[in-house]
């Protein structure tokens, strides 16, 4: 079937149904593709966001103040990287200011306890935006009445460091 139209100078065109068709298919397409290619960016950058996470957990663990400094750096960094529309309105915010003031200084108590609040973003962050494909364990320390993410099951408690290392349990997986 063929549309009869007049272009400007009111000359006859006649445009075929099925050429509609293809063009309307072919530009949905293209919007549909940019929406994936956004998706797995800000999915990479999260996957990212986590890693940092996990080091400055990790830099807890072993008691490394200047490792938790400049791996919270690092997080700011990718953090900063990442658009706002991607995040929980305040989100990223508070994760800016918790890992901000844990790369500020290189003192190991009061990072840990910057560290609490981290980690409370983060597992609201992890329950609204996939941030990886493998589980994330949170677990809480009774002791310090906090909890912290980690990529595994086995307890490594970056409040108290190798004094109570085993110390705390998982309360939730997200997978």
């Amino acid at each position: 079937m063929k549309l009869k139209t007049q272009d400007s100078t009111g000359s006859s065109i006649y445009i075929s149904l099925k050429k509609i068709l293809l063009i309307t298919i072919i530009l949905a397409s293209v919007f549909v593709q940019q929406s994936i290619a956004q998706d797995t960016t800000s999915q990479s950058q999260f996957s990212q966001l986590l890693r940092s996470y996990y080091d400055i957990k990790d830099a807890l663990v072993s008691g490394n103040a200047g490792s938790a400094s400049s791996n919270a750096e690092q997080f700011v960094k990718t953090a900063n990287g990442i658009s706002y529309r991607n995040f929980v309105e305040g989100n990223r915010d508070a994760l800016l200011k918790d890992a901000g003031k844990i790369s500020d200084t290189k003192d190991l108590t009061h990072q840990r306890e910057h560290f609490a609040n981290l980690s409370a973003n983060m597992f609201a962050l992890a329950k609204s935006v996939k941030l990886t494909s493998e589980p994330v364990y949170q677990v809480y320390c009774p002791m310090k009445k906090a909890v912290w993410l980690s990529k595994e099951s086995a307890i490594k408690n970056p409040y108290f460091g190798s004094a109570m290392l085993t110390c705390g349990s998982i309360k939730d997986t997200l997978k």
